[in-house]
């Protein structure tokens, strides 16, 4: 595929894409969908950075892009490739196109970090997994690596001092008898490497301050968290409306029917918990308090691959007249997530080439609960995002003339 990017300025490079839960139904879709896209056997679709105003930045090209990481499966990548076409997810005739790709990158995964099985100190773990990190920066000559966690979904952990301290952090890193949550050992390790931090799920990970001052630390951009794919979406552009009209909403009730290792993870109440309260917190600076919200996920087995959304908006108009809105979201999950992969990839080694580091707000409206000062609104967030891409690639442009 051609690529329609016309860079001004010099991109950032050969880019390394590094996946934490890189065999799970994300991962997996995004290493497959990249390789289509490398392969010219599939278009753009569903990638922001595509888009007029966002392509002719310094942004690494498709071929740029080589793909690691780590997860605590070892099921092959063609196996889950052939699953995800049997669901429908990835097209069946892209399967032989993309083989060769897929077993580049199946060299390049290695075991992730499991804290039920895990013997010893995590800090271990992130120490052996940093030094995977860093092996592959060298072995493919890469000018950086951006780290993306898509593993399955962690339960919220109770408020500690490891959250907000690095020191503690360490300190209970080191500490034989401690167990963290996976995220935050997968971060810490990706950070310890030297790479740009994405978090696309709700999981204890970039969230923690103490992680954040790592990353300032080490001089490096960070963003999330949870990718925002589908009903969230539709309520940071749905919201601002009954408010701009001066409707008041009274409730807005939700339900998410989920099938696939996704949704058998959001079975455990633990586990939704994070995806709940990510979701929750965007409606409540939207609409403002007192609007009943109650959401619900339910994991129903036999819809595979396919997430449905099903939202009841009840609001109240002139002389107390009712308005109703009620609507219904379906689609491939892991498809919708893929090409935003790659987007958060890009613009990730866009900031860390310009030498930017921390929070970037400016990519909120990439996320249900963005870090920085991002806001909900999805207009507010795309127009921000333009611009920040603007002032970025003119910052680059003034740097190489």
């Amino acid at each position: 595929m051609t690529d329609t990017s016309h860079r001004h300025v010099p991109s950032p490079g050969r880019t390394g894409l590094w996946l934490f839960g890189a065999r799970g139904s994300v991962g997996t879709t995004a290493i497959a969908g990249l390789a289509a896209l490398r392969a010219g056997v599939a278009d753009a679709t569903g990638c922001v950075t595509e888009l007029p105003g966002l392509r002719e930045a310094p942004l690494p090209a498709w071929g740029d892009i080589v793909v690691g990481g780590h997860d605590i499966s070892d099921a092959p990548l063609h196996k889950n490739a052939e699953h995800l076409a049997e669901a429908g997810v990835l097209p069946g005739r892209l399967l032989g196109a993309v083989a060769p790709q897929l077993s580049d990158v199946e060299s390049e995964l290695r075991a992730g970090y499991d804290p039920l099985t895990h013997q010893g100190a995590a800090v271990l773990a992130a120490q052996r997994m940093s030094g995977e990190i860093v092996a592959f920066r060298r072995r493919n000559r890469l000018r950086r690596v951006v780290a993306v966690n898509v593993a399955s979904t962690e339960a919220p952990a109770a408020d500690s001092p490891e959250q907000h301290d690095l020191a503690a952090l360490e300190e209970r890193l080191h500490d034989e008898r401690a167990t963290l949550p996976a995220g935050v050992v997968n971060t810490y390790a990706a950070l310890s490497a030297g790479c740009p931090y994405v978090e696309f799920t709700p999981s204890p990970g970039i969230g923690w301050a103490s992680l954040r001052q790592l990353a300032e630390r080490m001089g490096l951009p960070c963003a999330g968290c949870d990718g925002k794919t589908g009903e969230t979406l539709l309520r940071s552009v749905l919201a601002p409306m009954f408010a701009e009209r001066a409707l008041s909403v009274l409730s807005w009730s939700g339900t998410n029917l989920l099938g696939g290792g996704d949704g058998a993870t959001l079975a455990d109440p633990a586990a939704a918990a994070s995806k709940l309260e990510s979701k929750a917190r965007g409606l409540a600076e939207l609409l403002g308090p007192g609007v009943a919200a109650p959401l619900h996920i339910d994991h129903v087995a036999d819809l595979g691959q396919t997430k449905i959304a099903w939202d009841n908006v009840h609001a109240r108009g002139f002389l107390g007249t009712p308005v109703t809105l009620q609507l219904t979201w379906t689609g491939y999950d892991s498809a919708l997530a893929a090409p935003l992969v790659f987007d958060l990839t890009r613009l990730v080694a866009m900031a860390h080439h310009a030498g930017q580091r921390g929070p970037l707000g400016a990519l909120g409206c990439f996320f249900k609960d963005p870090l920085g000062d991002a806001g909900h609104r999805f207009d507010h967030q795309v127009r921000q995002l333009h611009e920040w891409v603007r002032a970025t690639a003119a910052e680059l442009e003034g740097r190489d003339s």
